[in-house]
């Protein structure tokens, strides 16, 4: 069994041994990359607490900006990785908020927080963290800190390999990369090809885009995080051994 890997690195990577682990054959082809922003913060004094929503925005706060003034913050994380990539770079106050932005916007909803909430975010958001928390009351500054670049073409070798029915399945975890995928994938691949080609995605979110190119054979996470999405993967590759 090959999954085709898109993440950006170096999360494809982080994917790929945890896939090896399972033993199934991971290959990466990311079909977008960070790029971190030039960006300026606010002044830190009276921020209550932090909200991300992404490793790339925690990584892209640390590339350019020194994180000490931050540490002391509360932290509000979308999920187990972006909750686990903070407490990498120094913070020890971090809560995990169970995968969505409706939990995370809730959440901070709950938490009652005494002042306005920093979030460090992309330039291509999937939901609006600022307005869902207006109605409570509660002051989002959001700061875009970096950009996802689409690339312009999967590599050569990875195309032929989808057209030689080389992966058994890919694996999407945004809609951002779903939509990319198929609009660099379906104008090579016959209708029959893109029906067979199991898409493993994070939420049905995702798999909107691909159904709208005929990738119709769709698999859903039953979480939207990496544990749900390895063991979505081994149990396909299961199935696809046979008993």
């Amino acid at each position: 069994m090959r999954i085709l890997v898109t993440r950006p690195e170096p999360d494809a990577q982080s994917t790929i041994d945890r896939l090896r682990a399972i033993g199934i054959e991971g290959v990466a082809a990311p079909l977008m990359s960070r790029v971190t922003l030039d960006f300026h913060l606010p002044a830190l004094e009276g921020f209550a607490a932090l909200a991300v929503t992404s490793t790339n925005a925690l990584r892209a706060l640390a590339e350019r900006q020194p994180l000490d003034p931050l540490l002391h913050l509360p932290v509000y994380a979308v999920g187990d990785r972006t909750a686990h990539e903070a407490r990498l770079l120094g913070f020890t106050d971090v809560v995990s908020t169970g995968g969505t932005l409706d939990g995370l916007a809730t959440t901070l909803a709950l938490a009652r927080i005494a002042g306005p909430i920093l979030y460090p975010a992309g330039r291509h958001l999937s939901g609006d963290l600022a307005r869902a928390l207006a109605p409570h009351g509660v002051m989002v500054v959001t700061v875009t800190t970096y950009d996802m670049v689409a690339e312009p073409a999967l590599p050569p070798s990875i195309l032929a390999q989808l057209q030689d029915d080389g992966f058994g399945a890919v694996l999407l975890y945004s809609r951002r990369s779903a939509e990319i995928f198929a609009h660099l994938t379906a104008p090579s691949l016959p209708e029959t090809k893109r029906r067979a080609l199991a898409a493993l995605c994070l939420a049905e979110n995702v798999a909107q885009p691909l159904i709208e190119w005929r990738f119709n054979r769709v698999h859903l996470a039953d979480r939207p995080d990496e544990e749900a999405m390895m063991a979505l993967a081994l149990a396909f590759a299961r199935e696809q051994s046979g008993p």
